[in-house]
């Protein structure tokens, strides 16, 4: 997949295109984007997505602004997965939020990108003011030569698919749910990187993961496994949150302890599947007490994991 910041004056070739943040990637969004890939095909043309960067809640109401799923590089790597062609990530920022509905259906769907098929959610909004709907795509469609059909709401056991409800279910701590949303266990992937070596220093060594975004869409302590060190996954625990009895920065990581792995990780690129919780992340009165802990939470994490062989393998 061919990945572009911003859009071209004018396109090279026509297109097949959708529009959205896909944070998570979704079964709602797995199902547009099988639209999407279908109809380019079918076409004989690139199967395009148009996303943005940052997220506009992000830019709007920034202290109030939802978890994030997925950092950019993460859902890049699963929009090239579902067989998106090319992405381009619009900058959302004060001219972007400005521009007028019509002015991004002349600068962006026709010259930019030269749609001759749109796709979009069902609540699909744009320009300043979330002045643009689907009827004005279509009347556009109409004078320019493209067709625009609207994704329906997918609904998995009568719940709508959302990045919210995705949300939702990793706030409480419902793995199960959300990996029925998503279509797969949650993870967080990211590059290891070195730490201050705490978990070294108590017996416990951790990877630990580079975190894009300040505040992550679950915390506390999980069993887990790990993809992208060895043929199969690797077994462990993980804390993501912000470490209470080591730091006050406020700042979340993410650290893995991998049963059973002695060899350096740093700089390797990893998946993190989160599939039981085991406790919220909380204070420890000292370093002899969270050393304690974390070996009760290894303890039962291997339990959770041979009681569970199937998880392992997801």
């Amino acid at each position: 997949m061919r990945v572009f910041r911003g859009i071209p004056e004018h396109a090279d070739s026509a297109t097949v295109l959708t529009i959205g943040n896909f944070d998570g990637v979704h079964l709602g969004h797995q199902a547009l984007l099988k639209l999407l890939t279908g109809k380019a095909r079918s076409l004989g043309l690139p199967a395009v997505v148009l996303t943005f960067e940052p997220h506009p809640r992000e830019y709007f109401i920034p202290a109030d602004a939802p978890a994030r799923l997925a950092s950019l590089r993460e859902k890049l790597l699963l929009l090239d997965a579902a067989g998106v062609d090319r992405t381009h990530i619009c900058r959302f920022d004060a001219r972007f939020a400005a521009q007028p509905a019509q002015a991004f259906i002349d600068d962006t769907l026709v010259r930019g990108l030269a749609v001759r098929h749109l796709f979009v959610g069902d609540d699909f909004r744009f320009g300043s003011r979330r002045q643009g709907d689907f009827a004005m795509l279509q009347a556009a469609g109409a004078q320019h030569g493209f067709a625009v059909e609207s994704m329906p709401t997918l609904a998995v056991a009568g719940e709508r698919v959302s990045s919210s409800a995705v949300r939702d279910a990793l706030a409480e701590a419902d793995l199960a749910h959300a990996a029925r949303l998503l279509g797969r266990p949650y993870s967080i992937a990211g590059r290891v990187s070195h730490g201050d070596k705490l978990g070294r220093q108590i017996g416990f060594p951790t990877a630990n993961i580079q975190m894009q975004h300040r505040r992550p869409a679950l915390t506390g302590v999980y069993a887990v496994s790990v993809e992208g060190l060895a043929d199969g996954p690797v077994a462990g625990v993980a804390n993501i949150g912000v470490r209470p009895t080591a730091t006050s920065s406020g700042r979340a990581r993410l650290e893995v302890h991998l049963f059973d792995w002695t060899q350096e990780c740093y700089g390797a690129h990893i998946r993190v599947h989160f599939l039981h919780k085991l406790r919220a992340e909380r204070k420890f009165e000292s370093f002899d007490a969270l050393r304690a802990q974390i070996a009760l939470d290894a303890d039962n994490a291997r339990q959770w994991l041979a009681d569970h062989p199937d998880r392992l393998q997801a």
